[in-house]
């Protein structure tokens, strides 16, 4: 795995925790600029031909 992908996996990761932790404290706002960091790097992810896994999807 090249520095790109496992940054960007390790980016996912964590905006999804980051994500997580804001619903859980119900923090909308935060909860849609992370869905919204999420949704880019997941869109940046395919654009590069990077595979996330099932726990990242």
């Amino acid at each position: 795995m090249d520095a790109f992908t496992a940054g960007l996996l390790q980016r996912i990761r964590a905006t999804e925790t980051d994500l997580t932790r804001a619903r859980e404290t119900g923090d909308d706002f935060l909860a849609d600029v992370e869905q919204a960091e999420l949704d880019d790097l997941r869109r940046l992810a395919a654009e590069h031909g990077v595979e996330i896994t099932p726990a990242n999807a």
